[in-house]
């Protein structure tokens, strides 16, 4: 026994109205009724005006009821054009964190998605985000470092980021229909979107593994809708349709408006065009003639459908196109649809209701394009109602417009739950700065939320039925970070040297807010860290406490009454690995450092360099015996303290030479510098130089022998 289903699309320029009969999954075209509004209650798919709407509804359903009885119950269609579309991109920080997995990359498109939701709600301050049903999501690009990837799967980076189009139902469409359908007495039997529903007609599940656009254009906008993978992945909608078409008709040839649209409607029969201007005059036009003169605002129309399938279709071309709707019969529209797509004709084709499987129609119905979406609507109402669906989410009734199998994530949507309460915050990071330079240390990535579904773990891509609960539970947030002076510094600034066959471990000299610290110091933000790090063997004896080494291995120099004298013969030299080397060589790890002295200079060595003479003596023989007289001709001092001749000088010292007063050796000096005694008894005497009597104080030189003689 056939079952009658009586089905309703709500267009821009009028409502059609469609009986159905179907039988053991066949169906038959019984009936329908076209009504053009009497007003513009329509705008872009969205009810305007319930009330004239309903009247229209009400004659249609009156109409019906004559053939096919009562009337009650009845499917419609949410228009494909009040779908709105956004793109959205979200970007997170995944330095050092674990491999990104499956479940983080749907979290993060569910979090693109509620950015793209936010955008549309940004758009008009009194709509709010639950106003809105998200109908699916595509995902554009995968970004990992700012460098297009083709999955974030098991990645690891600095970066990551997903870019999505999603599509949303205004929430007042579905009322507005549901209002209008009220007052017009009927009941919504079923309710689908427009695009899934000549889709479902025209692209079985079979065919949805294939990359297939489908167009339904209209009076006023085109509505796509792409698949892929088994699935609808895109829908979209350009505002340009077949009224473009008609508006061109009419100002071409000052044609009223209805008229232009009677003529567009009989391009397809390839005869001459006759038609009455607004002046009353009567004109016949070759059919190429017309055809050209609208060929410009067809070319858009194709450039504006081409360009937002391309944009849907992450800018790759479908496999095909199928075109339905009224506007398809626009003249060379497909072959221009093909040169936009880069698609060769048979790609692209213009589909009517024989297309349908398993559909047949009443003789007087025509097998046209533009009835694909109304038998599609009591079809797909049929076999696939959108209904609305009732979960729990944390205790919190949410009501779901069932457009597609629903999952935890389309849940977390409607229920207001922001993705970025999925993850734990991250902890706070340490703000430091290294001798003058800002770095940054994480803190510990948060934990992600756990997800319940019905009290078993789930995912965000769980799906889900009525009644259903929902439990999420906030993840731990990530702990503060935490470093010492060691973390971040670099292991290789501190040495291990031998220096005099003494080993030495050379660490930073460190400072943190100008105190003095160590590698174990901890740090807190904002802390200003300061180090001095061994470079060259002049920085490691320093660090080794080892700076005598260093001025020994400096140029020997002194002060020699004030003035520098230098004196390198006196400096020490300097082995690195037992091959001579400078203060500035770099010293690395497990170097070995010895000193091989020069000779320790004294003040007398110093003063003969300087050409000075500190003792003047002569040599003379008195009573037999070889004496040496001397007498100080310049005193030394050292570091301002007197010394005597022998006294070792070190590098850096000041000397100063002081002048005596002397005069010329006597007789009587000699005794200085004897051990000679006089005789206890002693006759009288006398004083001889060179055999010559003299006296005590008479003067003597070098070479001299002197005597005393006793009387007999």
């Amino acid at each position: 026994m056939a079952t009658n289903l009586f089905a309703l699309d709500i267009g821009t320029r009028s409502v059609v109205g469609i009986i159905l009969e179907e039988t053991n999954d066949t169906y038959h075209v019984a009936d329908i009724i076209v009504r053009e509004h009497k007003e513009r209650a329509m705008v872009d798919g969205q009810i305007h005006n319930i009330v004239y709407v309903a009247e229209l509804i009400a004659e249609i359903r009156k109409e019906l009821e004559q053939k096919y009885g009562p009337l009650t119950k009845v499917s419609v269609a949410a228009a494909g054009r009040s779908l709105k579309t956004e793109r959205a991109t979200v970007t997170l920080n995944i330095r050092n964190r674990a491999i990104f997995t499956e479940e983080d990359i749907n979290r993060l498109e569910l979090q693109a998605v509620q950015q793209a939701q936010q955008q549309l709600v940004q758009q008009r301050d009194d709509i709010a985000s639950s106003h809105y049903y998200c109908v699916g999501y595509s995902v554009l690009h995968y970004r990992l470092d700012n460098e297009a990837i083709g999955s974030l799967l098991d990645q690891q980076g600095e970066l990551a980021a997903v870019e999505v189009i999603a599509t949303f139902l205004p929430r007042v469409v579905v009322e507005s229909l549901i209002a209008a359908l009220k007052r017009a007495d009927l009941e919504m039997d079923a309710l689908t979107l427009e695009p899934i529903a000549a889709i479902n007609v025209l692209i079985p599940q079979t065919m949805r593994r294939l990359n297939v656009a489908l167009v339904d254009i209209g009076a006023g906008t085109s509505d796509i809708a792409i698949t892929d993978q088994n699935t609808v992945v895109a829908y979209g909608m350009v505002p340009t349709a077949g009224d473009e078409v008609t508006e061109a008709l009419s100002d071409t040839y000052l044609l009223d408006f209805p008229v232009a649209e009677r003529i567009k409607r009989t391009l397809g029969t390839g005869e001459p065009i006759i038609m009455q201007d607004i002046l009353g005059f009567d004109e016949t036009h070759a059919h190429a003639d017309v055809v050209h003169a609208i060929l410009p605002t067809v070319k858009q129309l194709a450039e504006a459908i081409g360009n937002e399938i391309l944009l849907l279709n992450n800018n790759v071309p479908p496999k095909a196109v199928m075109l339905v709707g009224g506007g398809s019969l626009t003249p060379h529209l497909p072959a221009l649809l093909g040169e936009v797509l880069a698609l060769p004709a048979n790609r692209i084709a213009v589909r009517g209701i024989d297309a349908i499987q398993n559909v047949t129609r009443e003789a007087h119905i025509k097998a046209t394009p533009e009835l694909v979406t109304p038998i599609g609507i009591a079809i797909a109402a049929k076999k696939m109602p959108i209904q609305y669906m009732s979960v729990k989410v944390n205790g919190q009734i949410v009501r779901l417009f069932e457009v597609k199998d629903m999952t935890v994530g389309d849940a977390m949507l409607a229920a207001n739950i922001r993705a970025k309460q999925l993850f734990g915050k991250p902890g706070q990071a340490l703000a430091i700065n290294v001798n003058g330079q800002d770095i940054f240390i994480p803190g510990e990535h948060g934990q992600p939320a756990t997800i319940l579904l019905n009290g078993e773990p789930a995912s965000t891509k769980t799906r889900i039925s009525s009644n259903d609960e929902i439990t999420i539970m906030d993840g731990k947030d990530g702990k503060t970070a935490s470093a010492a002076v060691k973390d971040i510094l670099d292991a290789t600034l501190t040495k291990t040297i031998t220096i005099e066959g003494q080993p030495f471990i050379l660490e930073p000299s460190i400072t943190v807010n100008n105190e003095p610290a160590t590698l174990q110091t901890r740090l807190k933000d904002r802390d200003k860290v300061r180090y001095r790090m061994a470079h060259t063997i002049e920085d490691a004896l320093t660090l080794a406490n080892k700076r005598t080494l260093i001025q020994q291995c400096t140029s020997f120099s002194v002060f020699v009454n004030n003035k520098p004298m230098h004196l390198p013969r006196f400096s020490a030299e300097l082995f690195i690995n037992d091959k001579p080397t400078k203060l500035s060589y770099p010293i690395k790890n497990g170097d070995s450092l010895r000193l091989q002295l020069g000779a320790r200079p004294t003040v007398q060595s110093i003063a003969s360099e300087a050409g000075i003479r500190l003792i003047e003596a002569i040599e003379v023989t008195f009573q037999g015996e070889a004496i040496t007289l001397e007498k100080i001709v310049n005193e030394a001092q050292l570091n301002g303290l007197a010394v005597k001749p022998t006294t070792i000088v070190t590098t850096g010292a000041s000397l100063q030479f002081i002048p005596r007063e002397t005069s010329p050796f006597i007789f009587q000096d000699v005794f200085r510098f004897s051990d000679w005694q006089l005789p206890k008894v002693a006759s009288s005497f006398k004083v001889l130089r060179n055999d010559s009597e003299v006296g005590f104080d008479s003067l003597i030189f070098g070479g001299d022998t002197l005597a005393i003689q006793f009387n007999e």
